[in-house]
């Protein structure tokens, strides 16, 4: 059903405004040409001294922040107006689904379905990992009574963290036209970079199949007995038919193409094989965090003044390369037409290694500022990245 935008954005204002029913809202996507200020936004009624609130969790793609707000009509109309592309409603008796379409159009899709309102403040955090999905089990992050091993928290934390930036990323892009919307004909290709255990490799497979993602997921890593073990588990889940592994370095590996390329710590310069692998294959999406960038703070025998105070103590030496290192993937990166982040993806008090580089294809002409920017870098501080060496495609002249 279409309606004219104005008639449909009021109709879902007055069903957010009825507190005694609302359930859920949902806030995400961009409409064409307008920008919006979080990647999603969810929307739930609270109640707080007897009194009812709206309870706003905003996803900014790199952490969510929750803020209670009094319900308010015209800062909600205004919300709602403020570019996002999908919304949804879920009340307790019904639910609305407003697509708003590149010409300003609403298309409005209501369902009857019977939901319950959960008023608590203090709600636990969704998980987005049932701890009983039996992958879990296999890959040893939980027990057998489906609980998380305390010595796997962490590394649960982090798939779950990663996931929580990988769905909207490729929401954004299926939206915007820069992947394609995959089917089960032609499902969604995955190449994870030194897949290891695979936590992360099984965690973005299962999520995204249970959210109605059609995908294909390969796992690269050098050990054989990593490949072994992995396959084994995908056996015993039944699922070999969509995830795979594969035991290979990553500058040689067989896969030859991907929709995405991930890499959770990938070590040094494998970093630098696992996106230059999705550049020369033509990836859409990468989602890297990094890891020990020695090849970088090796080159930096001399440091341009006045950082030679900075680097004469090894750990600030370190810390430093490290950012350079990064800094130089994510120029090189914008000039061969990607967008790029470089964004937190999880508390330091999960890993050290918490920021990752999220890129996605666009296609857009280099800005010339970024190509000076990068060479000026790079002859400052005479080095030449591993990256820049892997692209043959690379030449900025």
């Amino acid at each position: 059903m279409a309606l004219s935008l104005e008639i449909a954005l009021k109709d879902a204002c007055l069903k957010i405004l009825d507190t005694n029913t609302l359930v859920r809202v949902v806030l995400s996507g961009r409409r064409r040409n307008m920008n919006v200020e979080f990647e999603r936004i969810d929307i739930r009624p609270v109640e707080i001294k007897g009194h009812i609130w709206l309870q706003f969790s905003v996803n900014d793609g790199r952490e969510t922040t929750v803020k209670n707000r009094g319900v308010d009509a015209d800062a909600i109309f205004l919300l709602l107006g403020s570019g996002y592309s999908n919304i949804l409603i879920e009340s307790t008796e019904i639910t609305m689904s407003i697509r708003i379409t590149k010409q300003g159009q609403a298309h409005i899709h209501l369902e009857n379905k019977t939901l319950k309102q959960e008023l608590s403040h203090d709600r636990k955090k969704l998980r987005l990992l049932d701890p009983n999905d039996p992958f879990l089990l296999e890959v040893g992050i939980a027990d057998h009574k489906g609980v998380i091993k305390p010595s796997k928290s962490d590394k649960y934390m982090q798939v779950e963290e990663f996931l929580r930036l990988l769905v909207p990323t490729l929401n954004s892009a299926i939206e915007s036209g820069q992947i394609r919307k995959p089917t089960l004909k032609n499902p969604l290709s995955i190449v994870d970079f030194g897949c290891g255990h695979a936590y992360l490799t099984f965690g973005a497979h299962q999520f995204l199949r249970a959210n109605g993602f059609p995908v294909v997921v390969t796992g690269i890593d050098v050990r054989q007995t990593s490949r072994d073990r992995n396959n084994s588990i995908a056996q015993k889940l039944g699922i070999t038919s969509t995830i795979s592994f594969r035991a290979e370095e990553i500058a040689a590996t067989t896969a030859q193409s991907a929709d995405v390329a991930i890499a959770l710590h990938a070590c040094d310069t494998a970093t630098d094989d696992a996106i230059a692998w999705a550049v020369n294959s033509g990836a859409k999406i990468m989602l890297i965090a990094p890891c020990c960038h020695h090849d970088i703070q090796r080159q930096m025998d001399v440091a341009p003044e006045p950082w030679g105070a900075l680097t004469r103590f090894g750990l600030m030496k370190e810390r430093l390369g490290d950012l350079l290192t990064d800094t130089l993937r994510a120029q090189i990166l914008r000039i061969l037409g990607y967008r790029v982040e470089i964004i937190e993806f999880i508390g330091g008090e999960h890993t050290s290694r918490n920021l990752m580089i999220r890129a996605v294809k666009t296609d857009a002409v280099p800005v010339a500022a970024d190509v000076n920017r990068y060479r000026q870098m790079c002859a400052e501080w005479a080095v030449t990245p591993a990256l820049e060496k892997k692209l043959p495609t690379f030449n900025i002249g």
